[in-house]
């Protein structure tokens, strides 16, 4: 059996190789991510895992049906670079890795809350100036006299919750399937807008779909409270950026910390130091003090890589092997 992954690190690959000789797979590892002109690479290949954030070419699906291909595996929990329904047309298998290490991004979103809340990017900028003083404007709140909103209570979502229940702070959930786990620490509201008019600060957590574009949007915006703060360590199609940027430049919104942005693919996970970017909402994002930005790089811990790239091979391997996957996607 003969695997490739696209889109490697250099953290991956350490991964990959004690994978390979503990399994016997043989597991070639390049740098470029999968495109139509990177499809040359698949010949001879078995199976494939990628790890990226932009959209496949819908060419690529019957392409790969032609080599002989059944399945596709992303190295991630999100698969919305996929187009599912090409995918089955084609008769490929999707795979992701769904828990691969949920308290990566929670501890994540809580040290990205606790930055907003503290005014750290502030009081860095004054201390780097030397300016010494304490003033209103890095005057902070309490987490313990806060009421924290978890949108999404997935594995994720109720180890966030858990962590901010930890400070002391008063947890609402909201989700079309709630956590029975979650509920001793969390009250759900029935509806979404029930919560955001409550809390004071919104953590999300919930995969990309259809139903969830631009969920975060100048409607729901008007109705949280005011000076609240809006994290989002999940998608960025989930949040309507410029409906965000009016809702912090009216002050609605007192800051967001976004690990993610919808149009991230044309520049995450790429070094472009001294080059501009070429996208007006980001840059608008980028100027702001009351944004605190990362690359989607919530998930990025030893522990979660190890197990991102194992899962995936393990779940390609079980696809080529049995036809099946606790990890498929349907």
């Amino acid at each position: 059996m003969n695997l490739i992954m696209f889109g490697t690190r250099e953290d991956e690959r350490d991964a990959a190789m004690v994978w390979s000789e503990k399994t016997g797979v043989i597991v070639d590892t390049v740098t470029e991510i999968l495109t139509m002109e990177t499809l040359d690479k698949v010949k001879g290949k078995d199976g494939i895992l990628i790890q990226q954030t932009g959209k496949l070419n819908e060419k690529i699906y019957p392409a790969l049906a032609e080599m002989g291909i059944k399945q596709l595996a992303t190295r991630s929990a999100g698969y919305d670079m996929f187009d599912l329904k090409l995918a089955k047309e084609n008769g490929l298998f999707i795979t992701n890795v769904p828990a691969y290490s949920p308290n990566a991004i929670a501890e994540f979103a809580v040290t990205a809350s606790l930055n907003m809340i503290r005014h750290m990017d502030l009081i860095k900028k004054n201390v780097e100036k030397h300016d010494f003083s304490w003033n209103k404007a890095i005057l902070s709140r309490e987490v313990r006299s806060m009421k924290i909103g978890i949108v999404g209570t997935g594995r994720i979502g109720r180890i966030t919750g858990e962590l901010f229940a930890g400070f002391g702070a008063e947890i609402l959930g909201f989700d079309l399937y709630p956590n029975d786990e979650a509920r001793k620490f969390m009250r759900y509201t029935d509806t979404l807008e029930e919560l955001v008019r409550e809390v004071d600060l919104i953590s999300i957590h919930m995969p990309a779909t259809d139903d969830n574009f631009h969920l975060f949007n100048k409607e729901l915006f008007a109705q949280m409270k005011d000076g609240s703060f809006l994290i989002n360590t999940a998608r960025g199609t989930i949040v309507k950026t410029d409906d965000l940027l009016e809702a912090l430049e009216s002050n609605k919104l007192a800051g967001a910390a976004l690990d993610t942005y919808e149009n991230e693919h044309l520049f995450v996970n790429k070094d472009l130091k001294g080059a501009a970017i070429d996208d007006e909402i980001f840059n608008a994002l980028m100027a702001r003090e009351d944004i605190f930005y990362t690359p989607h790089i919530a998930f990025y811990t030893e522990t979660a890589v190890e197990n991102l790239v194992e899962g995936s091979l393990d779940a390609t391997r079980n696809i080529l092997t049995t036809g099946e996957s606790a990890f498929e996607i349907k």
